[in-house]
């Protein structure tokens, strides 16, 4: 028997898993069945058995796979000294998790931010999909706690904000950017940078002329 390269197991897991996502973006996760995936990826039932037990674990591996992308990004980043800063930084993290998505598309229609939405629904009733969430956020969440820290080190960032609350609020800043793609419509990562940049150029309050009031 021919042995089967790890090229093409990967290729082929790949597959399943593109298959998968369609079909999730398309029909949501409760509608869709096992056999809408076979259909989609054109494979028998013991080809997507091989690598996935089911429409769970398939759920799963997408979120896995996605959250270790954005890790990555910020992992890359945290090596630096100083790591770039935030607006540049969050722009080109979740600019390439959205450009490795741009081929998951519904009615000619960017995908990828509804599947995120359909998976944070999800976690509120599957307990496995959340512990899966939770412990992917948190490897997020620990590289961005390194990430402010280094800010701080390098007295670029104010040192008496927690690097926790910091972290909470980017992480905040980009979910609630692709929930606004998932509601109306598609938008460069861009845009967040700039805003980003622009929220951080206010100056503190106690450093502001305000202009005083006369009264009459």
């Amino acid at each position: 028997m021919a042995r089967v390269s790890q090229e093409h197991l990967d290729a082929r897991r790949r597959q399943i898993l593109d298959g998968a996502a369609r079909c999730f973006a398309r029909n949501g996760f409760h509608a869709t069945s096992m056999q809408d995936v076979l259909k989609e990826v054109d494979l028998s039932a013991g080809a997507v058995y091989r690598y996935f037990s089911g429409k769970e674990e398939l759920i799963a591996a997408i979120v896995r796979e996605v959250l270790a992308q954005v890790r990555g990004g910020f992992e890359e980043a945290a090596r630096s000294s100083p790591p770039p800063p935030p607006d540049l930084l969050v722009t080109s993290v979740l600019g390439r998790v959205l450009a490795a998505k741009e081929d998951l598309t519904v009615d000619g229609r960017p995908a990828f931010p509804g599947l995120v939405i359909q998976v944070w629904a999800e976690t509120l009733r599957n307990d496995d999909l959340a512990v899966v969430l939770r412990e992917g956020y948190g490897a997020v969440q620990e590289t961005w706690s390194r990430i402010v820290a280094a800010y701080q080190e390098a007295g670029i960032m104010r040192s008496d904000v927690s690097p926790d609350h910091v972290t909470r609020t980017m992480m905040a800043t980009a979910m609630g950017f692709i929930a606004q793609q998932a509601l109306f419509g598609p938008a460069p990562a861009e845009i967040l940078g700039d805003g980003l940049r622009a929220l951080t150029s206010v100056r503190d309050h106690s450093a502001v002329n305000v202009p005083e009031t006369r009264s009459n």
